[in-house]
C-alpha cells in the first residue's frame, strides 16, 4: 500500500515538474502562441518518465488554458493563443472563491470593488465607444421591466458595469476588473440586493450613462462614490 502511495506521489511530482517547465517556457517566450510541443514520446524520453506522466502534465497545462490539443496527422499539443477575454472567467471565479473561502466581509469586498472600478472611469469617459453606450442603454431598459426576476436584475447590473469598465479600452485593465465586476459584484448583489430599490439603481445607472456619453469622468467618479456609500449603508444596516 505504501509503495503504491509513494509511486503515485512520485508520478504527481514529476508531472508537476514537467508542466511547470513547459509553463515557464511559455511565459518567457521560448514557446510562443501556436508553437507545437514535442510529442508525448519525445517529452517522455527527454525527461526520463512514462508517457502517462507526460499525459498528466499536459492535462495540467490544458486545464490552465495554456495549451490545446488536436488529433490527426497534423495533431499534437500546441501553445494556446489565450485572449484577455478568454481569461475573464478564471479571474472572476478565483476572486469569488478567495472571498468565499476567506470569509471576506462585505465592507472589505465593497471597498475593493469600488476602488478598482472607480480607477478606470476617467479612462472610460475618454475612450468609450458607441457600442458601450448601447450595451448600457439595453441593460437599463431590461432593468425597468417590472417582471424581471431579482437574479436577472443582478445579472443585468453586472453587465452594465462590465460595459462601463470595458469602455476604458484597455484589455489589461478589463481583465483585472473581471475580478471586481464579475467576481466580487455578484456576491455583493446577493447580500445587498434584496434591500435595494430598483428605481434608485436605474436612476443612478441613467446618470452614469449620461456622464459617460458626455465624457465627464469627474461626474462618473462622484456617482461611483455615491453608489459605494449607498451599497455600504444598505449592506451594514
Amino acid at each position: 500500500m505504501s509503495d503504491n502511495l509513494s509511486n503515485a506521489k512520485k508520478h504527481t511530482d514529476l508531472s508537476t515538474f514537467i508542466a511547470e517547465k513547459i509553463r515557464e517556457d511559455i511565459l518567457t517566450g521560448t514557446l510562443v502562441a501556436d508553437d507545437r510541443l514535442p510529442s508525448e514520446s519525445e517529452l517522455s524520453e527527454a525527461h526520463g518518465v512514462s508517457r502517462a506522466t507526460v499525459r498528466e502534465a499536459l492535462k495540467r497545462l490544458a486545464a490552465q488554458s495554456l495549451i490545446r490539443t488536436k488529433r490527426g496527422a497534423t495533431g499534437g499539443a500546441f501553445v494556446n493563443r489565450l485572449t484577455f477575454h478568454d481569461a475573464y472567467p478564471q479571474m472572476a471565479s478565483t476572486a469569488s472563491l478567495l472571498i468565499t473561502l476567506n470569509e471576506v466581509d462585505i465592507a472589505t469586498a465593497c471597498e475593493a470593488r469600488f476602488a478598482l472600478e472607480r480607477g478606470c472611469v476617467r479612462l472610460a469617459a475618454q475612450n468609450r465607444q458607441d457600442i458601450h453606450l448601447d450595451i448600457m442603454r439595453r441593460e437599463i431598459a431590461r432593468q425597468k421591466d417590472p417582471d424581471l426576476s431579482d437574479e436577472d436584475f443582478c445579472a443585468s447590473d453586472v453587465a452594465f458595469h462590465r460595459a462601463l469598465v470595458d469602455a476604458a479600452g484597455n484589455p489589461v485593465l478589463s481583465w483585472q476588473l473581471a475580478a471586481a465586476v464579475e467576481g466580487i459584484e455578484p456576491l455583493m448583489n446577493m447580500i445587498t440586493y434584496r434591500q435595494r430599490d430598483r428605481d434608485a439603481v436605474v436612476s443612478l445607472h441613467e446618470a452614469m450613462l449620461e456622464a459617460l456619453g458626455s465624457r465627464v469622468g469627474s461626474r462618473l467618479e462622484t456617482l461611483m462614490d455615491y453608489l459605494r456609500d449607498q451599497t455600504l449603508r444598505t449592506a451594514l444596516s
